[in-house]
């Protein structure tokens, strides 16, 4: 079928696609007039969320939650909330509501489900795209009604965020209420236990007893350095005062005494020289000269001996000193290996306390923000825009059913015009002719010369005859 084919069809069946149009067009306009008009109240809520964590304490933002508007839509769109709002406007204690009730649902189920099912059929909540505001609309047949209703939804979805915040604060303000009892007798537990200690082991200031300790043990160790080297010097002393080289020992020689019989010794001889000059072996004088003599060196040996045996016991007065200074060294060491230990344990038993210590503190810490976050009243959401009552109804739109009502008829009519020529064809043009008998058309009978001028245009190249 070609388009002036179709065209000639829509001319000649106009009627029928007029028809249809007006009375598609009069049923849509009459049944927009008998719909009861539905207001629609729209309340806005926006949305401020700073999650944080209640166990935790971690912040996470709501935009970096996959899902979370969707969520919010849900929680508006829930039972709960609707139940709430069914028991703020005291909906149930309305006996038209209960007749209705028994008449729909013969006394099956609950008043409150029912209820809930019919608010959340008339209820539409559309969240923004681009920012956090949802809006959550009503539609019903009374303006008022519906904005009260609205605004209903809107105040049970701010006090169910409220609570869907608070709950989980005080469940965790519990479980730390639990845990901070543990940590606090671990932490008590620790404190005696380093306090007992500290008072077994009479410890009061540790470091200042260690600094004590260590400059005791490097005094200790220079008197024993000291010590060594008094030792060794009297050794050495002490062997060069024995034997034939006792004379040269500079204890010895060093002796006043010593050196006073030297001296004696050295006049006595020096007499004793010029009496054997003068005198016979048997004279007096000599023998009074040399016994002299052999006096003064006998008392020097005997002197020498002295002095020999004092630098012999002065060496084992410093080696007996050099020992007990080592052992007091020896005693010093093990003292502070002792005084190191002790540290040890005490700064183990210490860092018990602090770690407890800490832990109790970082439980209170949340136990207290925890508990304050339970007990607020504080909401995320926050209610924009309240609803009004709508001074024109929502539905029914009656331009837009007549346009579509417009649309619908047009295309029935065609339809049925097209229908309509499938039952009874008929020849329209030439070319619906040809297309019939496969003849040639030798001629065509016009009423106005102009008309079928414009007709033998159409007739897609053949020879029509005038």
């Amino acid at each position: 079928m070609s388009f002036f084919q179709f065209f000639f069809i829509l001319r000649a069946r106009y009627k029928v696609i007029l028809a249809s149009l007006l009375v598609v067009v009069l049923a849509a306009l009459g049944v927009s007039l008998l719909m009861s008009k539905t207001y629609k109240a729209t309340a806005s809520v926006l949305i401020n969320y700073k999650g944080a964590d209640p166990v935790t304490g971690l912040a996470v933002p709501g935009q970096l939650m996959p899902g979370y508007m969707a969520t919010q839509v849900d929680i508006i769109s829930s039972k709960n909330v609707a139940k709430q709002v069914i028991t703020d406007l005291k909906l149930a204690d309305n006996q038209a509501i209960y007749q209705n009730f028994q008449e729909a649902t013969e006394g099956k189920g609950e008043l409150a489900d029912w209820l809930a099912d019919i608010l959340l059929n008339s209820l539409d909540i559309q969240p923004s795209k681009e920012s956090s505001i949802i809006d959550i609309s009503f539609k019903g047949a009374n303006p008022q009604f519906s904005a009260i209703v609205a605004n209903a939804f809107a105040e049970a979805y701010l006090r169910k965020n409220i609570e869907l915040k608070v709950e989980p604060s005080k469940k965790a303000a519990l479980y730390f209420d639990e845990q901070i009892k543990g940590f606090r007798e671990k932490l008590q537990l620790a404190q005696e236990r380093l306090s007992e200690y500290q008072q077994h082991k009479g410890i009061v200031s540790l470091d200042d007893r260690m600094d004590v300790e260590r400059t005791r043990l490097s005094e200790l160790s220079s008197q024993v350095v000291a010590a060594q080297a008094q030792r060794m010097e009297a050794q050495s002393r002490q062997r060069g005062a024995v034997g034939s080289g006792i004379q040269d020992s500079p204890d010895i020689a060093s002796n006043p005494i010593i050196q006073n019989l030297k001296t004696e010794i050295a006049r006595a001889e020096s007499k004793f020289a010029e009496i054997s000059q003068k005198y016979e072996r048997n004279h007096p004088l000599y023998q009074g000269s040399k016994a002299e003599i052999d006096n003064l060196k006998a008392e020097l040996a005997r002197q020498a001996q002295s002095v020999s045996a004092n630098v012999a016991s002065n060496s084992r007065i410093l080696q007996q000193r050099e020992s007990e200074l080592q052992g007091a060294l020896a005693a010093q060491k093990s003292k502070l290996l002792a005084l190191n230990r002790e540290r040890d344990e005490l700064m183990m038993l210490s860092r018990e306390v602090e770690n407890a210590q800490r832990v109790y503190d970082v439980a209170l810490q949340r136990f207290t923000n925890n508990d304050i976050e339970a007990q607020s009243n504080q909401s995320d959401v926050i209610i924009l825009n309240p609803a009004t009552a709508p001074i024109k109804p929502s539905s029914p739109k009656v331009f837009l059913n007549l346009l579509i009502a417009t649309f619908v008829g047009t295309l029935l009519g065609i339809g049925f015009a097209l229908l309509l020529e499938l039952i009874d064809r008929r020849i329209r043009m030439p070319e619906d002719l040809y297309m019939a008998t496969k003849a040639p058309v030798l001629g065509v009978v016009a009423k106005a010369s102009t008309k079928w001028k414009v007709l033998n245009s159409f007739g897609g190249g053949r020879p029509l005859l005038k």
